[in-house]
């Protein structure tokens, strides 16, 4: 087993994950957060508030990448310590979406975990539709498809370069079968990140982790899901150079690691 490189946080909450006698699982909700203060407290509402299948318990942990919007003051006013659900982790300086989600993974006290973006483009309530094939035992990893879901808003380039992106992923890695390879809802079994390193600190997070995933042989069970859109002037900050990069990232992995 390869053992995951473990960024450092600048501090954390330290309050215990929920759980009940009835819960025989716990799910991790990792949300990486970079300038998101118009959001932030509905992204939480919406995340502590999804219906979650019997026997499931939750845990979040926010990661605070660096924001200089007023997020992390008010993750320190208004959700830091108030919660028993909910952890939140600071990074010191901006590293990147990549860098956010591999703080959780470190830190992540559950049986599965989720990325979830605080961006309120995808709905947590659907949650319980990724664990399901998990919790039957049929998947070890499950991604959201937008394209076999329902997709509002999203502009006919970035429809493209994710046709583009998944249909390399498919060639790149004989016996794959996705549809939606740039999804931000990728659910896995904890032990299945923590199997392999995670190098990637930004938007290519995605493709990496989608990579070696696939050349390890590991099936991805996609689920159809809802996803709304947001545009530039309300925050989006993925960008074509990002694509670019993810297109290098899957073809790189398909060989190294």
């Amino acid at each position: 087993m390869i053992t995951l490189e473990r960024p450092q946080v600048a501090s954390a909450d330290t309050g215990t994950a929920p759980t009940t006698e009835q819960d025989t699982a716990l799910l991790t909700v990792a949300v990486p957060i970079y300038n998101e203060r118009e959001t932030l407290l509905e992204i939480v509402r919406q995340v502590r508030g999804a219906a979650l299948p019997d026997g499931v318990g939750r845990e979040i942990i926010l990661v605070d990448d660096g924001s200089t919007d007023g997020t992390r003051e008010l993750l320190q006013t208004e959700v830091e310590g108030r919660f028993a659900d909910v952890r939140v982790l600071y990074h010191p300086e901006n590293r990147g979406k990549g860098a956010g989600i591999i703080s959780a993974i470190a830190a992540a006290r559950g049986d599965y975990l989720v990325v979830q973006d605080a961006d309120l483009e995808y709905d947590p309530n659907e949650f319980g539709l990724l664990l399901a094939p998990m919790l039957a035992g049929n998947a070890d990893v499950v991604y959201g498809s937008r394209f076999t879901g329902k997709i509002e808003g999203m502009k006919g380039a970035n429809l493209v370069a994710n046709r583009i992106l998944t249909t390399v992923a498919n060639i790149l890695f004989p016996g794959a079968r996705i549809t939606d390879e740039a999804t931000c809802y990728k659910m896995f079994r904890v032990s299945v990140l923590r199997s392999f390193p995670l190098r990637a600190q930004r938007f290519d997070f995605c493709p990496e982790v989608t990579a070696k995933v696939l050349k390890r042989g590991i099936r991805i069970h996609e689920i159809p899901i809802h996803y709304r859109a947001r545009t530039e002037l309300q925050g989006k900050k993925i960008r074509w150079t990002d694509g670019v990069e993810a297109l290098w990232t899957l073809i790189k992995y398909r060989f190294i690691d």
